[in-house]
């Protein structure tokens, strides 16, 4: 297991240099490399990396997390640039269509979000690797449920399953379909999971754990949830596949597990990692709404100096955000109640 899976990203990036000094002419370290330093927020050495790849490789995941550092920076124009390149490449369209879906669910745009997404199936479709399609489909129903649409998110893992019901599919649609409270269905997608990945380290740790959570939350109990998130701290700020980038799904769901409960500074605590990890998340849709859950636990708190600062926060965030999105309605109603 590399150190980059576990969150370790400084000793990541000594092994990715040492490995450059004998395969220079190989994607993986860079690309590894680049990923490393943007995790710890050390974009100009992102930069030199990629510039420095990229002059004698032209690899479809060098340029993806060009795309990334450029959205670090808030370089739209060199986004666009990147996005331009793997547009039309079979193997990299799809890539960039579901980056670009992260990037507008990031900022509530749903409807743009949607769109690419659909893109994203539909090329990888094209190009017969139906996992990959799957996979970018089930990315749409966990936002569908995070924003509170389960209908929607149901609809979708559903969909993703029928395509290609393979582990990585398998793992996201249970944590959608715990989200939309399809508690039997997803008790059936773990025991399967467990049972036929038993010994596979992501899954066992970061995966089932979080899952497993939001369903005891939806039991009545949170104590137990609680508890069991507690085998993934050691890989939360990891990189856990299939999503890409990290999603700090373990810490976020603890932070929401300690909202139910009530206890405002434990959940403040939670999201804030995620705030200051932006390197890690990149445009994941969590990054966005660590900032409202920021927002309601100082709230809960009794902090409502904080509480409206990381209010404000997320709605900047989400200013041109679709007006019927649920989560948004509600975090509108919220802060106003703060005023």
């Amino acid at each position: 297991m590399t150190t980059g899976v576990v969150g370790q990203y400084e000793k990541a990036a000594a092994e990715a240099r040492e490995a450059l000094h004998y395969e220079g002419n190989d994607v993986t370290p860079y690309a590894n490399l680049a990923q490393d330093y943007l995790a710890l927020n050390r974009l100009d050495e992102a930069k030199a990396t990629l510039a420095e790849a990229l002059r004698k490789l032209d690899d479809p995941f060098l340029h993806l997390y060009t795309y990334y550092l450029a959205y670090l920076q808030n370089d739209e124009a060199a986004m666009k640039q990147q996005f331009g390149w793997m547009s039309g490449k079979p193997g990299a369209e799809d890539v960039v269509f579901s980056a670009q879906s992260d990037t507008e669910a990031f900022h509530g745009r749903l409807q743009k979000a949607r769109e690419f997404s659909r893109r994203a199936v539909d090329s990888a479709d094209r190009n017969n690797a139906r996992e990959t399609a799957a996979v970018w489909q089930v990315n749409a129903a966990l936002r569908e449920a995070e924003f509170g649409n389960p209908a929607q998110a149901r609809q979708a893992a559903d969909a993703a399953l029928h395509l290609a019901p393979g582990r990585d599919v398998q793992v996201l649609a249970a944590l959608a379909l715990a989200q939309a409270g399809e508690i039997p269905q997803v008790q059936r997608l773990l025991d399967k999971l467990n049972s036929d990945f038993p010994l596979n380290t992501i899954l066992q740790n970061y995966w089932l754990p979080t899952i497993r959570a939001e369903l005891e939350v939806r039991r009545g109990n949170a104590a137990k949830a609680i508890e069991g998130l507690q085998a993934a701290s050691a890989y939360e700020l990891g990189q856990a596949p299939p999503l890409m980038p990290a999603s700090m799904y373990p810490v976020y769901v603890r932070g929401q597990v300690y909202l139910k409960v009530g206890q405002g500074q434990q959940a403040a605590a939670e999201f804030q990692k995620i705030v200051d990890h932006p390197g890690v998340v990149l445009n994941f849709p969590l990054g966005a709404l660590a900032h409202l859950g920021l927002g309601r636990a100082y709230a809960l708190a009794g902090d409502k100096v904080k509480a409206r600062r990381a209010y404000q926060d997320f709605l900047a965030l989400w200013r041109d955000a679709d007006a019927d999105i649920p989560i948004l309605k509600q975090a509108n109603a919220d802060y106003k109640q703060l005023e």
